[in-house]
């Protein structure tokens, strides 16, 4: 079957907006895909707390970097507004302009567009894809992404615009595995460095893509540039530069929203907002994400997975955790309005039952029982558990940059004292605790999981052989259950393994499951946005535009001007 694919874009936009975020002030419009703007130019600034290390797309696992390197690359194909990760329903072309699957489902032969060229002129040919397979899946790259490409069994070049994908068995999120991971590289370029040097390259750092923004320049610390694409074959971006400023804190970033040094501001903190609402120059939009917030528990001991942890491998023990936090009132005390319960590992938008999820109540008299069930008992006259002499207390890490997941440490070190537990919280810089989870140097830390479209993450983050499953969860049943889900093709019966692959850690309890932050994002009047894709706010960011008539003095910076 050979599918020719339109390149109109369905679009949707939010309808249900709260009234404290946005009022009665218009969220913004939408440009055409494939056509040069009218009223091309000027200077958007997105301020951002964190500054990614590299620019390489396969070692891209933050936020950080992903909406430059989305904005300097293309994929084959771009996946629908609608997130369906089920054949190629509602994908759109992006590299490829056309594609065919075999008779038996187990190949797709990718035609690229034959106007498609790399930023510095040369044609996009079909051993780009190729490479691009071969990088992301080597060993000495490390790419996180290896793990969600493990059904793709090769990549071979049938003619110089033709690349032939090459599954080993029949899934239903075949096309979505072939385009969403992979943002395709340049082989003219990079395979001539030898693989074992490619992240160190100059590349890493002044890449050259195809997309509808070009790579301008790095001052390392203090902002990242780039530039319209001006012959791109899809048409120039309406935005002439996108500059992101970097800072130090999420309180310089919100001074320097608030000042006017900044146009965009993707995480806003809930306390800002009723600031963000009575600006004359700012709109708070509502911006639909993946995410979801939670407490991991390291299931093994410190520094070594192998053996138990003495506290966290018994699952009563976490299950009674749980059941001693309300969530709910945890969620209202940070969030107010604009946060919710999780209610499993994976945000609502992603859980195809939430009614079917059996969650454990909460219920300090239940979990007194199990406490006392698994041998830590409380003694009179003492205010901490304690089992064969060993004090029921671990350490909670939280980062520096998020005053919300160090609400949760607080309220969490509350609560459980409730329970007879005690908790040491410990707030540190976000890479300080990445280099202690490595390490597996810690009991448990609040984080925020970004979920992918499809649930196909949850392999990496909770599988048994995840890169990212940084507390040790291992589980057969939950393995057996993701595996039969991930190949579902009928709906009814995909629905019913999902359910139960969900609740299958909702009873395991690896992670206590907290909150979905529902945070707008805020961004200057004067920028015309199009709808934000709940995976990535900045899926469609070559399509938004300034209108002329409100432009101020730095959207008049040419793409040669001033820096």
């Amino acid at each position: 079957m050979i599918r020719a694919v339109s390149s109109a874009r369905s679009r949707t936009i939010a309808t249900v907006l709260l009234l404290a975020v946005c009022g009665a002030v218009s969220c913004g419009g939408e440009q055409g895909e494939n056509v040069t703007p009218l009223n091309s130019g000027g200077t958007m600034i997105v301020v951002q707390p964190e500054e990614p290390t590299t620019l390489f797309p396969p070692l891209l696992t933050s936020s950080a970097g992903l909406g430059i390197v989305n904005g300097i690359f293309d994929r084959l194909a771009e996946i629908g507004p609608e997130l369906n990760v089920s054949g190629d329903r509602g994908f759109t072309p992006r590299l490829a302009s056309a594609w065919q699957w075999a008779s038996d489902s187990l190949s797709i032969a990718f035609t690229l567009d034959d106007k498609a060229r790399w930023h510095d002129g040369a044609p996009v040919r079909a051993d780009d894809v190729r490479f691009t397979f071969g990088v992301y899946t080597a060993d000495v790259i490390g790419s996180d992404l290896k793990s969600v490409l493990g059904n793709i069994d090769s990549v071979s070049v049938r003619d110089s615009v033709t690349a032939v994908f090459w599954f080993k068995r029949r899934m239903p999120h075949q096309f979505f595995e072939a385009t969403y991971h992979m943002y395709i590289l340049p082989s003219h370029l990079l395979a001539s460095i030898g693989m074992d040097k490619l992240t160190d390259a100059p590349f890493a750092t002044a890449p050259v893509g195809t997309g509808r923004f070009r790579f301008a320049s790095w001052e390392r610390g203090v902002r990242l540039d780039v530039i319209a694409d001006t012959a791109n074959a899809r048409g120039r971006a309406n935005l002439d530069r996108v500059i992101w400023s970097f800072v130090k804190d999420y309180g310089t970033a919100t001074v320097k929203l608030f000042a006017g040094e900044a146009d965009f501001y993707e995480a806003i903190r809930p306390e800002n907002i009723p600031e963000a609402a009575r600006s004359t120059n700012l709109r708070l939009q509502p911006a639909p994400t993946l995410q979801y917030g939670l407490l991991v528990f390291n299931l093994g001991a410190r520094g070594d997975s192998t053996v138990p942890n003495p506290i966290f491998s018994d699952v009563r023990v976490r299950r009674a955790l749980a059941m001693a936090l309300d969530r709910v009132k945890m969620a209202r005390n940070v969030f107010d309005t604009l946060g919710a319960v999780s209610l499993a590992a994976a945000p609502r938008a992603l859980i195809p039952d939430t009614v079917a999820l059996r969650q454990l109540p909460y219920d300090p008299v239940a979990a007194r029982a199990l406490l006392d069930s698994a041998g830590w008992v409380l003694a009179a006259g003492d205010s901490v558990r304690t089992r064969d002499g060993v004090r029921l207390t671990f350490e909670v890490l939280a980062p520096q940059s998020s005053l919300a997941r160090q609400r949760y440490a607080t309220l969490l070190q509350e609560q459980l004292r409730g329970v007879g537990v005690e908790v040491r919280t410990r707030i540190m810089a976000g890479p300080a605790i990445g280099a202690q989870v490595m390490a597996l140097n810690f009991d448990a830390f609040v984080w925020v999981w970004g979920s992918t479209p499809g649930r196909l993450g949850m392999v990496q983050t909770w599988g048994s052989r995840g890169s990212q499953n940084m507390g040790a969860y291992r589980s057969r049943a939950f393995d057996a259950l993701l595996d039969s889900a991930l190949v579902a093709f009928d709906d009814a019966e995909s629905k019913r393994l999902w359910t139960a692959t969900l609740q299958q850690l909702i009873d395991d309890q690896p992670a206590i499951f907290l909150y979905e932050p529902q945070t707008p994002v805020a961004v200057h009047k004067r920028i015309r946005t199009a709808p934000l894709r709940p995976d990535a706010w900045y899926a469609n960011l070559a399509d938004w535009s300034i209108d002329p008539a409100q432009r101020i003095d730095r959207d008049r910076i040419g793409l040669g001007g001033p820096r």
